[in-house]
């Protein structure tokens, strides 16, 4: 079976309309998925300052345009997007959560509802009580949820996963991997990650 690396951090937009659709491409293709939670903050600080020179300085029109982008790709797949007030927000927690839910089978459950907390509800998904929350509704145990993401085994995962990115070229999430070595970077190359599976799943 062909093989999919999905790097990913709720705090994004645009990783919340790929995560939405990319277990569709997978069945679709008959190939495998590996998630893998990053801290998106820690690729920027290594390879993509930038990002905060553009947030800090944008381009007006190209503003307006990216939210006028990013609400026509969410009425496409019938999702509701509401800039959060807490933006950007310290995700580590949430996305150690992820590593943890995904240790128990439950990563797209608890993501889902992540995404959904925070691109649609507006709740602060940097707090504790949030995200046992939303673990909870995941079907995920509260208080050994929480205990379980602050360990060292779950903080060194992350690490781990983002220093792994970083390595093999990513700058952003989602970033996409087919076979290993073939990267893909950004909700609108979901078509493209679908037709390399397919590809690969032939040979």
């Amino acid at each position: 079976m062909a093989q999919l690396e999905f790097f990913f951090d709720c705090s994004s937009p645009w990783t919340y309309l790929a995560f939405s659709r990319v277990e569709g491409v997978v069945a679709r293709a008959g190939a495998e998925i590996t998630w893998k939670p990053i801290l998106v903050g820690g690729v920027f600080n290594a390879v993509n300052a930038s990002v905060y020179e553009q947030r800090a300085n944008p381009v007006p029109a190209k503003a307006k345009y990216h939210f006028k982008d990013l609400n026509d790709w969410a009425a496409y797949y019938g999702l509701t997007i509401n800039w959060p007030s807490v933006f950007p927000v310290k995700s580590v927690d949430a996305m150690r959560g992820a590593i943890v839910a995904d240790e128990q089978g439950k990563l797209p459950a608890f993501c889902t509802r992540l995404f959904e907390a925070y691109w649609s509800e507006g709740q602060d998904i940097s707090q504790q009580n949030v995200i046992q929350n939303l673990a909870a509704q995941a079907g995920l145990e509260r208080d050994g949820f929480w205990e379980a993401l602050k360990s060292e085994a779950i903080k060194s995962q992350l690490r781990a996963n983002t220093d792994d990115l970083i390595a093999r070229g990513g700058f952003g999430s989602p970033t996409m991997f087919v076979e290993g070595d073939d990267m893909y970077f950004g909700n609108d190359r979901l078509e493209l990650v679908e037709a390399a599976l397919n590809k690969a799943g032939l040979n």
